[in-house]
């Protein structure tokens, strides 16, 4: 249950920043120095597809203490996993493709 009760927000909040990002360009949500380099004209998908990923492992968290809630902790660790792979690696290919470098 403590699970549920840490992951729950932790997952909300990571949801909510990804959608300001995401929706609402919030490129500042972003460390500068992640977005130094980005062009203006490539803000908006740039800030898609980190978004996105941030919303991706919000999810992941969520479901995380779920799973755990309702069954072996071992397949919502699992879940975790995966989720938080996918997050990073849309954030990942953003961020090489229109910062030019690595995080």
């Amino acid at each position: 249950m403590i699970n549920l009760i840490l992951m729950i927000p932790l997952g909300l909040i990571s949801i909510f920043l990804g959608w300001r990002i995401w929706k609402k360009e919030q490129i500042t949500l972003i460390h500068d120095y992640h977005h130094a380099r980005v062009a203006e004209s490539d803000k908006k998908p740039y800030t898609e597809e980190v978004g996105k990923g941030c919303i991706i492992m919000g999810t992941g968290i969520i479901l995380t203490g779920i799973i755990n809630l309702i069954g072996s902790t071992k397949y919502g660790w699992i879940c975790f996993v995966i989720f938080a792979v996918l997050g990073f690696r849309m954030m990942f290919r953003a961020q090489k493709k229109y910062n030019g470098g690595l995080f």
